[in-house]
Formats: C-alpha cells, sequence, structure tokens
C-alpha cells in the first residue's frame, strides 16, 4: 500500500465549508483508493492532517496526476491558509482492530 499525509491550516471560519467540500466529493470508484482518514488537532483546531491509503504506489499517482483530482485540490486550496505539507510513502505496516463481540 502507499499513500500520503498531509498536513493544513484552514483559514479562520472556513473549517465547516471545506468539510462540506470535502464530504460532496464522489471518491466512490476511485481505482486503488482504500481510504481516507481526517484528524483535526486538539491543542491547534486550525491545524489538520490528513492520511489518504491507495493499493499501490501507482493507483496513488494515477490519482494525484488525474484531472479529476487537480480539480478536487483546486476547490479546496481555497479554504486552507497555505499550502499543504505532503509526505508521501510507502505503508510498511498496517494493523486494523477487531470489532467488539466477533471473535474467532
Amino acid at each position: 500500500m502507499y499513500g500520503t499525509i498531509a498536513r493544513f491550516q484552514v483559514k479562520p471560519g472556513k473549517a465547516s465549508a471545506l468539510l462540506e467540500l470535502s464530504q460532496s466529493w464522489d471518491t466512490e470508484g476511485t481505482p486503488g483508493l482504500v481510504g481516507e482518514y481526517v484528524y483535526q488537532m486538539d491543542g491547534e483546531p486550525d491545524i489538520y492532517y490528513m492520511a489518504v491509503i491507495f493499493e499501490s504506489k501507482e493507483a496513488y499517482f494515477a490519482n494525484a496526476n488525474s484531472p479529476q483530482q487537480d480539480a478536487r485540490y483546486r476547490e479546496m486550496i481555497a479554504y486552507m491558509a497555505a499550502e499543504p505539507e505532503w509526505h508521501d510513502g510507502e505503508i510498511v505496516f498496517a494493523a486494523n482492530a477487531q470489532p467488539a463481540g466477533h471473535g474467532l
């Protein structure tokens, strides 16, 4: 698996609008997309981290270079105080918790 972790700061008063915009995107059917997680920091509520996971490096870069992703990025950046910091890399470990009551 491959993905990115982005750190970004949202403009004052724009967090709800950015969340609504993100939720409006239809990412279902994005080839190779495994998941996306967005964290809002407790100590700095205008700072967010986003982790995006793809099945492979090739799928990640195919999406990153697509016109659809470029359009989403251009919409998203309007709500940010500056360009996000991107940290791409291979996922070398992953663990998933079993829901309670679903033992062997």
